[in-house]
């Protein structure tokens, strides 16, 4: 322990006396979360990728509500069909099933590509606010994920939503 403190002090005593001075510093905090959650560009990405998605919901949906269909058919009509009409409607409520399957797998993976898409193109358009922001108001750190506390007169989240609510105006 003591030859850290002993090496800390040693390092502190090689650093230029203006390297001290954190008072000569600006730093600020930034809250990830809440910017993309309070961003306009979020509602718009989360309401375009929800209407991406109703149309799949609703055609999967509608396959489902098929096999359904079929299952009752044979429940209902079983006892009245030849063994090769149930045969057939069961392979085709088996194969419906199965490319239903599919259809979801599918679904799910191009959902989670499209999420993920979006937000690291929101993600891009924060970090481009955040610098600029920072050069504009001569910030030397910015810090954000892994913050255990600070102090809210160096947060500066809300000025990065309200530029990112500038800039989806513009468009």
């Amino acid at each position: 322990m003591k030859t850290h403190t002993l090496s800390l002090a040693a390092l502190v005593a090689l650093l230029p006396q203006t390297a001290l001075q954190a008072a000569d510093y600006r730093i600020a905090v930034v809250e990830p979360n809440r910017i993309v959650e309070q961003s306009p560009q979020y509602e718009a990405a989360r309401d375009a990728l929800q209407s991406e998605v109703e149309d799949r919901e609703r055609d999967l949906r509608e396959q489902q509500d098929q096999i359904t269909s079929l299952q009752r058919k044979l429940e209902r009509d079983g006892a009245l069909m030849s063994e090769s009409e149930i045969q057939r409607l069961r392979n085709d409520i088996r194969s419906r099933t199965r490319k239903l399957k599919y259809a979801r797998d599918e679904f799910q993976e191009d959902f989670a590509l499209r999420q993920n898409e979006l937000r690291t193109k929101l993600g891009r358009q924060v970090q481009e606010v955040v610098v600029e922001l920072a050069k504009e108001q001569k910030i030397d750190l910015i810090i954000s994920d892994g913050l255990v506390y600070s102090n809210p007169r160096i947060d500066i989240s809300d000025l990065v939503i309200e530029r990112l609510k500038k800039e989806f105006n513009k468009k």
